[in-house]
């Protein structure tokens, strides 16, 4: 479920769309709810974030995400299937860092589904984020649900 999270670079549209694959073996999965994120341009002490370098402890990612999977789909039994895909290396600003899948028997359940993995992907995974900034400078980020 998990084999191919992590992603060198930016997470590309085709990766996304071929994660969608999977999804047509369950026909009785009546939602799918996708979540993309980007990295922004935010504005940092007057220094515009022009880039995120992401690292990560590759083994615990996996056996981490395998967590966060099962304890989703016990919380909301009609999840069906799930894709995450994380970038690893540089991501600039504008380009995708994140997409997660979730498919269910009903769209609210895909919905909730997929929000609680997101909030759990950047609180639970040894991922790490350095903000590049415009005039080469960096800093270490550390992500918190908001």
């Amino acid at each position: 479920m998990s084999e191919n999270i992590l992603i060198e670079g930016p997470v590309s549209q085709a990766v996304i769309l071929n994660g969608l694959d999977g999804f047509n073996q369950y026909p009785d999965a009546g939602g799918i709810s996708i979540f993309i994120g980007k990295v922004r341009n935010d504005v940092v002490s007057g220094k515009y974030v022009q880039a995120i370098e992401y690292s990560a402890y590759e083994a615990l990612v996996i056996k981490e995400a395998e967590k966060i999977f099962s304890s989703v789909k016990e919380e909301f039994p009609e999840v069906k299937l799930i894709k995450v895909f994380h970038s690893v290396g540089i991501v600039n600003a504008g380009e995708i860092s994140m997409a997660a899948i979730v498919a269910a028997i009903h769209r609210d359940q895909a919905m909730q589904a997929c929000k609680k993995i997101v909030e759990l992907v950047k609180v639970k995974l040894p991922i790490w984020k350095k903000e590049i900034y415009t005039d080469l400078t960096y800093m270490w980020k550390q992500d918190n649900l908001a």
